[in-house]
């Protein structure tokens, strides 16, 4: 028999009840939470994001209304961006109010199954189980298995389920794996799941840990490039980055073309180096400066209140802060002919 009793007596004492997103049952705030805490910890959202986004776009409505850029604006920092893209998307498809169920949900763009379950669990008090990743673990430790499949994970969270109350029984789930079944240092004799646990004796052998991956690192160089007070920036087409504005990117052995113009990289100041983590590979860019005598015609210019304005990644956000009170107003002169044939 699972222990609900103790969970929900630690839970009483112990659990984050006064985080916003358990002292609502607003689908649209759930799902904004939700969203969020995928890949980043609590805290930051708490204290960075989750409000601000909410003052910004606090209904589905507003969040579907909005053009693309603002919601990416908002949330600028917080990184995978194809949440957000998704988000939006979702809302777009579904305003102004998010389905009751999670199988409805999950038609969403970007809503799996674990979100869908969240948003019906938490709003609606559908009996469903929620199985992120601190509740993975709770499982692997409670089974004593090094490995599970997602199916397999999914039938023992609906073994553990309490149907008569999936939201307290999920967020006290949830709190367990955070605040007592660490991955590093669980505090097994506090867990009221003790009774229960089959793995309390090697809690480290569950789940197996997995082989690490070599991240690759990567070098380029990105070109700031100036004019009249204005820099020129574009709109990143990557999946990952998609529907950011940047400085340009160039592959470290690439040709420093601006607007059909070739530019010797060793007569261009730099501004140093500069490192960013991403989930599959470490960027390390080289940050160069050109400044043109005018500025060329076109659309890509613009001046520091503008860019303010537009939602950056967190390099391009780097370089910006360090270029913003520090503006460059040398010209540098390309080494090579105009090329007619660049497009």
């Amino acid at each position: 028999m699972f222990p609900h009793t103790a969970l929900y007596r630690w839970y009483d004492q112990h659990g984050r009840k006064d985080l916003p997103w358990r002292t609502t049952r607003d689908p649209y705030h759930i799902y904004v939470s939700e969203v969020m805490l995928q890949q980043t910890q609590v805290h930051t959202v708490l204290h960075r994001y989750y409000h601000p986004f909410l003052e910004r776009f606090p209904s589905l409505t507003a969040l579907a209304d909005a053009p693309l850029e603002q919601a990416l604006k908002a949330w600028e920092g917080l990184g995978y961006y194809r949440r957000i893209r998704m988000m939006h998307q979702a809302a777009q498809m579904t305003a102004p109010t998010l389905p009751t169920s999670a199988e409805h949900l999950m038609q969403l763009s970007g809503i799996g199954r674990n979100t869908a379950h969240a948003i019906a669990a938490f709003a609606y008090h559908h009996p469903v189980p929620v199985m992120e990743a601190n509740v993975k673990r709770v499982l692997h430790r409670l089974y004593a298995a090094p490995k599970l499949s997602e199916r397999q994970l999914w039938d023992y969270a609906h073994q553990c389920l309490d149907a008569t109350d999936p939201f307290t029984y999920n967020q006290a789930m949830m709190d367990i794996g955070a605040l007592i079944c660490t991955p590093k240092n669980p505090l097994c004799t506090q867990c009221p799941l003790a009774s229960s646990c089959q793995g309390k004796a090697q809690p480290h052998a569950y789940p197996a840990p997995k082989p690490r991956k070599t991240i690759p690192i990567r070098t380029f160089i990105t070109l700031v490039v100036e004019a009249d007070r204005h820099y020129y920036l574009a709109p990143r087409t990557s999946d990952f980055l998609g529907g950011l504005f940047g400085f340009m990117h160039y592959e470290c052995d690439a040709p420093l073309l601006v607007h059909g113009t070739l530019y010797d990289r060793s007569t261009l100041p730099s501004l140093g180096w500069f490192t960013q983590h991403y989930s599959h590979f470490i960027a390390h860019t080289e940050v160069l400066h050109l400044a043109l005598a005018a500025r060329p015609s076109g659309e890509g210019w613009y001046n520091k209140e503008q860019i303010n304005a537009l939602p950056l990644s967190r390099l391009d956000s780097k370089i910006f802060k360090q270029i913003a009170p520090n503006p460059r107003s040398s010209t540098v002169s390309p080494y090579l002919h105009n090329h007619a044939s660049v497009r």
